[in-house]
This record gives C-alpha cells, structure tokens and sequence, in this order.
C-alpha cells in the first residue's frame, strides 16, 4: 500500500456552477427589471449572489487559514487556533486563543479529516480509524 499524499493546501468553496443559478435568477426578473424606471435595481441581487459564489472561501494550507468573504479577509495561524466548535448545521467555526469564533465559509463537518491532513497535526482528526483514501 503506497503512502497517502497530503496536498499543501486545501480550498473550500461553494461550486462554481452556482454562478448559473443566479444568472437564472437575472433571466428570471428580466420581465419586472423593464416593467417601469428603477425596477432594473433588482439585478444588483443576482449581482450580489454572484459575487458571494466567486469571493468566498477558506484557504487551508500549511501556515494556517485564510478565511475569505466578500469585502474582507482574515488570516488565521494555526498558532492562532484554539480549536474548532461545530454548528448544529455542520457548519464549523474556528476558536481563537482569544476565545472569539470565527466562521469558516464553505467548510462542513465533513471536512474535518482533510482540514486535520493539512494542519500537520495542529488539528486532531476527529475520525482517526476512518479508512485511508485508494491509491
């Protein structure tokens, strides 16, 4: 059996392919955008959408993570990191030396394993018997 390869660096995101659903929704409020002046304001939803797709995530890598969202972003050492608390929607939050809470977009309970590989053993894996991935 051949060793695991652990990436340098992981990137949590919601699917490009979610960029669709809002140009749906633009096609959609074509018909109320020209139906009198100023309607056409309502592209900025799609707009908005667009940009929460293509801008937010979380960036894991060997220094820490870099957690990204529309009009700001934060780096997070792993030095920095107390821990991690759960949501009860899987969502996972990171847990300052400060004892303040920082959402981590895009990353799940799910990826609680992935996020272990990469800290280098700063995060425990949460499933350490789980079975290793095929070569």
């Amino acid at each position: 059996m051949s060793e695991v390869q652990v990436p340098s660096r992981l990137v949590f995101r919601t699917p490009a392919v979610a960029v669709l659903a809002a140009l749906l929704l633009a096609m959609g409020a074509t018909p109320f955008a020209v139906g009198a002046p100023g309607f056409s304001l309502i592209y900025l939803v799609p707009l908005g959408l667009i940009a929460w797709v293509l801008r937010t995530r979380t960036t894991a890598d060997g220094e820490g993570l870099a957690v990204r969202r529309v009009f700001t972003s934060r780096s997070l050492p792993w030095s920095s990191l107390k821990g991690l608390r759960l949501t009860r929607r899987s969502g996972v939050h990171a847990v300052l030396t400060d004892d303040t809470e920082v959402a981590l977009p895009s990353v799940r309970t799910r990826h609680l394993s992935a996020l272990a590989l990469v800290s280098g053993g700063r995060l425990d894996d949460p499933l350490p018997d789980s079975p290793s991935p095929p070569a």
